[in-house]
């Protein structure tokens, strides 16, 4: 029993390997069961109901040819009335009664001829006012007319039943009871009873109510229509087409209601009808025309009771829709989006300062003039936005369409496929910056799947989220270049305002009219620009074919006042900044010079005494290239206009010359001529600079032993993705990030505060709320390998909250690069960084400001914050960045200050005038004391039509490092460097000797503030008069001679000007009153008791801090001068002294010679061979 138990039973057959393999057919679907789904749309209703209702496309086809019934049976009623008008007037009245009939008692039948002659018969029974109800009830219809009206009134009546039982869902009388049942049944049940009882043909039946029925037809095969083809019309549209058909409705209604009842009265034609009823509803009422009979006038009761309750509600609800359209923004049409240009600017939240930035500096430009802006926001459009857009100068050119990029629906209705460019800017005023930076990729990504042929212009707030809209067309990331311009800040200074005021379209009119001398070169300075033009097509630079680079640029300046800054290759995309005399000028280069206008709109005038001499006129000189220096720069309406004067000037003139050979000209030779061909061997670096390579070969012992551990490389730790690699000063090894805290030490270092590390150089602070990537960008051009090793200058991260690893990682391999937790609003913080050891403070702006209540309250803090440092610290240099550019009035801020206000006045002015750059003249902003991301937007909106704004920008920055292309940095003129008398004998001075590009002058003036408005102007004015007494040789140049010369611009104003200063300056050397120089004594004893009062608490903390008190410079201050930058100054503008210098200096690596040559030094072999071994690097 146990052996039977225990035994497995074989598997069944289906179960057999050999089965599952070759399968078996015997038992292989007995166990199947077929089952059919959807088995209830198979029935002959659901298929019924599914071709007359559900499908779209038959049931359109279906309501298409019921429309047209409904319009066919009001066309032949029209036709059986005109018939039956025209019959009345050629044949005897024929008048039925039914009284024959057992069913009509009421109804008879009598048949009166009338002659034609005779006038319209009137019943002799009936009194004169009484009505004829047999004309109302009776007609007289024709046998066709009769046939084709029961044809379709068969057709819908089975139509109606047909689709009442297909629409049925158990409530029978909801069906019945529906106005467009009861109507169908008025108008096609009579005709149908008279097939089969002939003599009620004649009866009248009110077929104009079909009217009705062919409205909603209409509407509802517009809906299906819409279905059918996937497009959706605007409920605007939709409301507009419901009140033109109800109006339409109402009027036939009227106009065959009262026509027919008037066969008993006046007997009003058809027309006469029409014209009664358009008289009425339009409330006009002349009174020729009106019903005689009581049932006709109760007709126009109930028509106008019925428009007076349905015409308002429609006109309510299309009101209410145009008002929700004024908030969305309608629709950018096809036609428009085909035969017009337009472009797309997205955007999370639109504010007004930001829209005047973009319509302001978008349409700066001429060609730009007829391009339309559509504006795509989620947001409700704002009051003070609508405000301005309904300004005719934006209303016709600017649409605002609320909506998300997002929704394809939208960007079809912003035509984005069609659209020239689109220009996707992040909202900067968000808490979470990567928040916004999330939607502005989805909305990129979004636009790209769209309108994949449509440019791109995106803005990104972090640099870790630039790579994923890298297929952009421009980017721009705004903590890279925030970041780099203000580290470029501390060693360049004003570097933010030079670069802002470049990226600024401006004519150079700003402040021309201002007493201020500074005010007038400063704004006319402005005016300059980048702009670029092919050398084959240039009479600029047409001439240099052949000739080196510095050649190029020297003369071009020399000659016209153009500066030449950069060039790209016809075969290669990337822009070289100054290549340096290698470069020689071929006819397919591309030329980007600074200039106040470009090249197409200047017009090149010659005086008359040379166009005697020579022959030519002014459009020859086009044909031979001229060799004559700058008369002047005329900036008019976009043109500019060169006035050249006589090729050979006299001596005395103090033009620049260039020297003989022998050294036997009116001068020394100090300065050599620029050459066509350079000689790379004899390129030097100036003897006003010192040589960046000089650190690696001529240091001294002590210099060694600090900077001899630095070698120079790619940083092996990038925080992001995207970063561009850029050769720098590094450690031969990683710090440890313990040796990276500044206020604490460690095993490796026991120093607790900057004074123990004893660093030659002064410190850059930097305060900012989070060790963010953008950081990375701030040290990186400030290790740059191009920077002196003896230059190079501590930098201290004063961070709100502790830097993770992943940051400490990335900057672990610079040098003198340290952090420190603690907040500016922190003395204790400030001292221990080492403050009063700093040359430069950076005030980075906080996200956490962001969540203000008032936009404009964000840079609060920021603001208290770094006033309380300028009184503590006024030596100090501050370089604040705000939110908004129009809170830097507040910088510096003195109650007292009339000047300031003098200025706030000016500021007004120009923004009167409608100038881009009304805040240029606050003081903070021209010194580059301040600075806001906003000003940068324009970088972007340039972009548009410059395309190589981005990449001079960056490489001026120092972000990007293409091999052989120069970079940004500065020079000092001292009181060695005097002799060099003028710019542009500067300019041969670098170009020669160093191979040098000079852009601008940074300009530092001392200036007496003073207390009273009306003396602004005249410590100006004195100033002048003081300096052209001390430099007679800078009268002669700057007064007779010069080209900007206020005295040849504006002879009368200069004169009137100075005598009204010499009269004032004559009355207030007056003996002042008493109580005046009471208050002035008060006033002084006031300030120097608040300055003892700050300097005790500054020395207080530090020696509770343990900090020696010597290095606190109490009385060093800066508030009685000004600064401002001069871009691309004329050839004889007068340098001073302590005027830095902007030059673009060229790649050391590319004049390294590739092979060492015999007889050479071996610091310039070592210095060649490590030049080769870098430049392989930087290939790769």
């Amino acid at each position: 029993m146990a052996e039977v138990d225990t035994e497995v039973p074989p598997l069944p057959p289906r179960y057999r390997f050999r089965d599952l393999l070759l399968g078996d057919q015997t038992f292989q679907n007995d166990d199947r069961v077929q089952v059919e789904f959807y088995v209830n749309e198979n029935t002959f209703k659901e298929r019924l109901k599914l071709f007359f209702i559900k499908n779209q496309r038959s049931s359109l086809r279906i309501r298409l040819f019921n429309f047209s019934l409904k319009i066919l049976t009001c066309v032949l009623y029209m036709l059986r009335v005109t018939l039956e008008d025209q019959e009345g007037q050629r044949k005897p009245m024929v008048r039925v009664t039914l009284s024959s009939y057992p069913l009509f008692h009421i109804v008879y039948i009598f048949v009166i001829y009338r002659s034609h002659n005779n006038t319209i018969y009137h019943n002799n029974t009936a009194d004169s006012a009484g009505i004829d109800w047999s004309l109302i009830f009776c007609v007289s219809r024709r046998e066709p007319v009769w046939a084709i009206q029961v044809t379709v009134a068969l057709i819908s009546f089975l139509e109606t039943v047909l689709i009442t039982y297909l629409s049925y869902k158990g409530n029978i009388w909801e069906q019945i009871f529906q106005i467009s049942f009861i109507l169908e049944m008025i108008n096609s049940v009579p005709f149908i009873i008279t097939i089969f009882w002939s003599p009620l043909r004649n009866i009248f039946v009110p077929v104009f109510l079909n009217c009705w029925l062919a409205k909603g037809s209409l509407e509802n095969m517009i809906n299906d229509f819409h279905r059918a083809i996937q497009r959706t019309h605007s409920a605007m549209y939709n409301q507009v087409f419901i009140l033109i058909c109800t109006l339409m409705c109402l009027v036939f209604t009227g106009a065959c209601g009262i026509q027919h009842l008037e066969r008993a009265g006046k007997h009003l034609s058809l027309f006469d009808s029409f014209y009664f009823c358009i008289v009425t509803f339009s409330t006009v009422g002349y009174g020729d025309v009106t019903p005689q009979i009581w049932p006709s006038q109760l007709l126009v009761v109930i028509l106008i009771c019925v428009a007076l309750v349905v015409l308002p509600l429609q006109f309510e609800e299309l009101a209410y829709l145009w008002m929700e359209s004024q908030k969305l923004g309608g629709n950018y049409s096809r036609h428009r989006a085909q035969t017009e240009k337009h472009v797309v600017l997205c955007v999370s939240s639109l504010k007004i300062d930001l829209l005047m930035d973009f319509l302001n500096e978008f349409y700066a430009h001429p060609r730009l003039q007829d391009y339309y802006v559509v504006i795509l926001c989620p947001t409700e459009i704002d009051i003070q936005v609508r405000r301005i857009l309904q300004i005719p100068l934006w209303s016709q050119r600017v649409i605002y369409l609320q909506g998300s990029a997002l929704k394809d629906q939208d960007l079809m209705r912003a035509k984005m496929d069609d659209a020239e460019a689109c220009f996707i800017l992040s909202s900067r005023n968000e808490v979470d910056r990567t928040a916004a930076d999330h939607q502005t990729i989805l909305r990129a990504w979004a636009a790209k799947d769209f309108a994949p042929n449509c440019p791109l212009y995106v803005q990104i707030l972090k640099p870790e989220n630039k790579f994923h809209v890298k297929f952009a067309d421009h980017v721009v990331c705004e903590e890279e270049f925030k970041y780099a311009m203000l580290a470029l800040n501390c060693v360049c200074p004003a570097t933010s305002t030079l670069v802002t005021l470049l990226v600024h379209t401006s004519r150079g009119q700003e402040g021309q009219l201002s007493p201020e001398q500074w005010q007038r070169i400063y704004g006319r300075c402005s005016g300059n620009e980048v702009y670029h033009i092919r050398l084959c097509d240039s009479k600029f630079f047409g001439e240099y074919d052949g000739k080196s680079f510095t050649y190029a640029s020297f003369h071009a300046h020399k000659k016209y006042g153009v500066c030449l800054i950069g060039v790209k290759r016809e075969d290669n995309k990337s822009i070289l900044l100054n290549p340096g005399p290698r470069h020689i000028m071929a006819g397919a280069d591309t030329c980007y010079y600074i200039n106040i206008t470009k090249e197409e709109n200047s017009a090149f005038i010659f005086k008359q005494e040379e166009k005697q001499n020579k022959g030519l006129s002014v459009s020859g000189l086009y044909d031979a290239p001229p060799r004559l220096p700058v008369h002047s720069i005329i900036a008019s309406m976009g043109t500019v206009a060169i006035d050249l004067q006589n090729p050979d000037p006299p001596e005395e003139s103090g033009k620049l010359t260039l020297p003989t050979e022998n050294g036997s000209g009116s001068r020394r030779p100090s300065i050599a001529p620029v050459l066509e061909i350079a000689d790379s061997s004899a390129i030097l670096p100036c003897d006003l600079l010192s040589d960046q390579s000089e650190d690696e070969t001529n240091q001294s012992d002590e210099e060694g032993s600090v900077g001899s551990d630095f070698v120079k490389g790619y940083p092996p730790n990038s925080p992001y993705i995207g970063s561009s690699p850029t050769l720098c000063h590094l450690l031969p090894q990683k710090a440890p990030f313990c040796c990276l805290r500044l206020d604490k030490g460690c095993r490796h270092s026991s120093f607790e505060d900057a004074k123990a590390y004893g660093f030659k150089n002064k410190l850059i602070i930097v305060s900012a709320e989070t060790a963010g990537n953008g950081l990375y960008n701030f040290i990186v051009p400030l290790r740059a390998y191009y920077r002196p090793r003896k230059e190079l200058n501590p930098i201290v991260l004063l961070l709100d909250y502790q830097p993770d690893n992943h940051f400490l990682e990335a900057i672990c391999c610079f040098p003198m690069v340290y952090f420190m937790a603690g907040t500016i609003d922190n003395l204790d913080n400030l001292l221990q960084c080492g403050i009063i050891y700093a040359d430069n403070l950076v005030v980075v702006d906080k996200e956490s400001t962001m969540s203000a209540e008032e936009d404009y309250m964000a840079d609060a803090k920021t603001i208290v914050n770094v006033q309380t440092m300028f009184r503590l610290f006024p030596s100090l240099s501050i370089i604040t960045e705000l939110t908004h550019p129009s809170n830097m009035r507040f910088m510096q801020f003195r109650a007292k200050d009339c000047y300031s206000l003098a200025l706030s006045k000016l500021e007004k002015v120009e923004r009167d005038k409608g100038s881009n750059l009304a805040f240029m003249f606050r003081l903070p902003f021209a010194a580059g004391r301040v600075f806001s991301i906003s000003m940068l937007d324009t970088l972007l909106y340039q972009s548009f039509v410059k395309d190589y704004m981005i990449a001079i920008a960056r490489l001026l920055l120092g972000l990007d490092t293409t091999p052989g292309s120069g970079y940004l940095c500065a020079m000092k003129i001292t009181e060695e460097d005097l002799w060099i008398r003028t710019y542009g004998r500067l300019f041969q001075k670098l170009c020669s000797s160093s191979a040098e590009i000079p852009i601008g002058i940074y300009r530092t003036e001392s200036h007496m503030f003073s207390t009273s408005e009306s003396q602004v102007s005249i410590n100006m004015q004195q100033g002048e008069e003081r300096r052209e007494r001390g430099e007679s040789w800078k009268e002669k140049t700057a007064h007779r001679n010069s080209t900007t010369s206020d005295q040849s611009e504006h002879p009368l104003l200069r004169k009137k000007s100075m005598q009204w200063a010499r009269r004032l300056s004559r009355k207030t050397t007056k003996p002042s009153s008493r109580a005046e120089r009471i208050s002035q004594q008060r006033l002084n004893l006031y300030r120097r008791s608040e300055r003892q009062e700050l300097t005790e608490l500054v020395k207080n903390r530090m020696k509770h801090l343990g900090l020696p008190t010597v290095g606190y410079d109490e009385m060093n201050d800066h508030q009685n001068t000004l600064s401002y930058v001069l871009i691309n100054p004329p050839p004889d503008t007068v340098l001073e002294l302590n005027d830095v210098v902007y030059i673009i200096r060229s790649d050391p690596l590319a004049h390294m010679p590739e092979d060492s040559q015999g007889g050479q030094t071996p610091g310039t072999k070592n210095r060649q061979d490590f030049g080769t071994v870098t430049r392989d690097e930087t290939h790769l």
